[in-house]
C-alpha cells in the first residue's frame, strides 16, 4: 500500500523540483531509492526513502527501487528481501519499477570498452598498496601509474581476459583515465572495474569482474531515465566524477545529483559496517534486534511506520549535517500511540497485595477504558480479587515527603477498582518485603471517593489469580554517549544495560488476545508482543517509555 502524499513542506529539494518543471527541462519526475544489498535499512535510510518515493508522489512522477548490487562478496538474497520488505512497510511501493544494477551489467561492461577504446580507461597491475601510495593526498597530486600509457588494443585485451577469468582476485583493475593531479582525489583515475571471483545473487558465476558502485550508479540512474538523483552529503565530492562518467559515455539520458544532509541521531550509529560488526560480533542479537536502528529492529521494538514517516517529515531536508536529539522521535512515537493504543495493566516488578476486608473468593468484573483519547475504543472487563499485585516500586517503608503512592498508613486508589490503605508489612529472613496487608473502602467502587476526600495516588495493578506471567524486554539505548565513538572506541560506548529483561511480569488476562500492534502499559510505557511469544509464554517488548514524574524528583527535577 502507498501512503497517500501528504501537503510537502518546502525544502530546497522540492524548490529544484519545481523549478525544473516550471522551465520544462522535465516532463514527468523520476526518482530512486538505490541501496546496496549488504545489509539491512536502518533509520537513516528512511529518510530518503520518505524523500525520493514522496517527492515523486507530491509532483505525479514516480519513484524505482533500484538494487545497486555491484559487490556479490558482501550481498546476500536475504538483504534483498528484507529491503522490499521494509520499504513496503514504511508504507511506499515501486509498483513495475523494480530494478537491479545487474540488471545493466552487460551494457555498463559495454561502455567501460568504450572508455578504452577511447582511449579513457585502462587496465593496470598495481597492487591495492601501490596504487593507494600513488594516489596523492589533499595537498600532494598524485603519480601516474607505470600501466597508464598501455595501448588501447592491448587494455582492450586484458580486460577482456580479466571478464574471461584468467585472473585472480586483485591482479588487475580497469581505470578510468581522468587526472593524477586533480583536487578532487575522486578524479585521479578510479578504478571502475575489479576482479571478484564471487557468485552473485541474481547472476549467479556469469561474471567474475563487477563493476564499482561510482561506475554503476550513475550509468544506471541514466538507463532509467531519472530526472533527479537525490543522494546525501557524503556523495558530494562523488559529484564531479558522476558527471564525468555522463558526459563521456553515450548515455540514454542525463540526470543530476542533488545532495541532502544525512540524518544523524544521538545515541544511535548508522554507519552500515559497524552495524555489520556489531551482529556479527554477538553484541546485539541480530539485525532485528529492537536496540538496533534498523527499519526491522525498530519495527520489532514496536514503533508504527506512521511515527516514523512524522519523525522524517519534522527533521525536514536540509544542506547542512546536524544531529537530531533521539528524544525527538521518541516523541513521534508517543504522540502517535498516545492516540491509537489501547490501555492495559502490568505489574513489571510484582508486590503481593491481599485486601484483608475483602470478601475472601468473591471476584468482581470492573469497567476499565481502552484509550481515553479515543471514546470509540469502548472499555472491557478487569477481573478483582482479594489478592492483587501492585508495582514494587510503589511502595516504600520510609518515604520522603513528596512520595504518595503506598506507604504504612497511606491511602491510595486503585485504577478503576477502590480506595486501599496499608496496614501492615510482611516481610522475609531477609527482611526484604514480600507482602502488603491493607484495607478497602467499599464505598469507593470505581476509585470514586464517596465523602470527597482526596488521594495524591492511583496505582495499576493486576489480580493475582487471574493474572497471567509474561517476559517484559526493556530496551535502552545501545551508547552511553550522545556520540558513540567520539572518544576514539565505539565499542568501549555500548551500554551494558541496554536490555533488561523482566521475568514474571504479571499482566491482566486481555493482553493474552492482543496482537502485534503496539499497547499502553498503564503509568509504564507502551508495549508490543514479540515474535518470540509462544503459546505457553508471552514476550513484550518495551516500545517507549512513559515520563515518570518520580524520576525526576529523584533526580532534583
Amino acid at each position: 500500500m502507498t501512503v497517500d502524499a501528504a501537503e510537502p513542506g518546502r525544502d530546497f529539494i522540492r524548490d529544484i523540483v519545481q523549478a525544473d518543471l516550471d522551465a520544462k527541462r522535465h516532463t514527468a519526475v523520476v526518482t530512486r531509492f538505490p541501496p546496496e544489498p549488504n545489509g539491512y535499512l536502518h533509520i537513516g535510510h528512511a529518510k530518503s526513502i520518505c524523500l525520493n518515493f514522496g517527492i515523486a508522489a507530491e509532483f505525479g512522477g514516480r519513484c524505482h527501487l533500484r538494487f545497486d548490487d555491484t559487490n556479490p562478496a558482501k550481498e546476500e538474497q536475504e538483504y534483498i528481501d528484507a529491503i522490499e520488505h521494509d520499504v513496503r512497510w514504511l508504507g511506499f511501493d515501486w509498483g513495475e519499477h523494480l530494478y537491479h544494477a545487474s540488471d545493466y551489467f552487460d551494457q555498463i561492461y559495454a561502455w567501460a570498452e568504450h572508455l578504452i577504446q577511447a582511449g579513457k580507461a585502462y587496465v593496470d597491475d598495481q597492487t591495492p598498496d601501490e596504487m593507494r601510495a600513488a594516489r596523492g593526498t589533499l595537498t600532494e597530486p598524485g603519480r601516474n601509474s607505470p600501466f597508464r600509457d598501455r595501448a588501447v588494443a592491448e587494455n582492450l585485451d586484458l580486460f577482456r581476459r580479466m571478464k574471461a577469468g584468467e585472473f585472480p582476485n586483485g591482479a588487475r583493475v580497469l581505470r578510468a583515465k581522468i587526472d593524477m593531479a586533480a583536487g578532487n582525489i575522486n578524479l585521479r583515475d578510479p578504478a571502475i572495474y575489479r576482479i571478484v571471483h564471487a557468485a552473485h545473487p541474481r547472476t549467479g558465476t556469469s561474471w567474475c569482474i563487477y563493476p564499482t558502485y561510482d561506475f554503476a550508479h550513475g550509468q544506471s540512474d541514466a538507463i532509467e531515465h531519472i530526472t533527479h538523483s537525490i543522494c546525501t552529503l557524503e556523495f558530494e565530492d562523488h559529484k564531479p566524477l558522476y558527471e564525468w562518467f555522463l558526459e563521456n559515455l553515450p548515455v540514454p539520458s542525463k540526470p543530476r545529483q542533488y545532495e541532502f544532509a544525512r540524518l544523524n541521531i544521538t545515541y544511535t550509529v548508522l554507519s552500515k559496517r559497524m552495524l555489520t560488526q556489531f551482529v556479527r560480533d554477538g553484541h546485539v542479537t541480530g539485525w532485528d534486534d529492537p536496540r538496533m536502528p534498523t527499519l526491522a529492529g525498530i519495527r520489532r521494538r514496536g514503533v508504527p511506520a506512521a511515527a516514523l514517516r512524522d519523525f522524517v517529515g519534522r527533521i525536514g531536508v536540509a544542506r547542512a549535517n546536524s544531529t537530531v536529539d533521539v528524544a525527538m522521535f521518541d516523541a513521534c512515537v508517543r504522540e502517535l500511540l498516545n492516540k491509537t493504543a489501547s490501555r492495559y495493566m502490568a505489574v513489571l516488578r510484582p508486590l503481593k497485595v491481599v485486601i484483608e476486608n475483602y470478601p475472601d473468593g468473591q471476584v468482581e468484573q470492573l469497567d476499565a477504558v481502552n484509550n481515553p483519547e479515543d471514546p470509540a475504543a469502548g472499555t472491557r472487563q478487569v477481573p478483582f480479587a482479594r489478592e492483587i499485585y501492585v508495582e514494587r516500586d510503589d511502595f516504600m517503608e520510609n518515604p520522603p515527603k513528596k512520595f504518595y503512592r503506598l506507604a504504612p498508613g497511606k491511602e491510595v486508589r486503585l485504577r478503576y477498582a477502590y480506595f486501599i490503605t496499608c496496614r501492615e508489612i510482611v516481610k522475609d529472613a531477609n527482611g526484604e518485603v514480600t507482602e502488603l496487608r491493607c484495607t478497602y473502602d467499599p464505598a469507593s467502587r470505581g476509585g470514586n471517593s464517596p465523602d470527597g476526600r482526596k488521594v495524591q495516588a492511583t496505582l495499576h495493578w493486576v489480580s493475582a489469580s487471574h493474572g497471567v506471567t509474561c517476559d517484559v524486554r526493556v530496551y535502552n539505548p545501545l551508547f552511553t554517549r550522545p556520540d558513540p565513538g567520539a572518544a576514539g572506541d565505539i565499542i568501549a560506548d555500548l551500554n551494558p544495560n541496554s536490555l533488561e529483561v523482566l521475568k514474571d511480569v504479571v499482566i491482566e488476562p486481555a493482553l493474552v488476545n492482543v496482537g502485534p500492534e503496539p499497547v499502553q502499559f498503564e503509568r509504564q510505557g507502551y508495549f508490543c508482543r514479540d515474535a518470540d511469544s509462544t503459546d505457553t509464554r508471552l514476550v513484550f517488548n518495551r516500545t517507549v517509555g512513559l515520563r515518570d514524574t518520580w524520576a525526576k524528583v529523584q533526580a532534583g527535577g
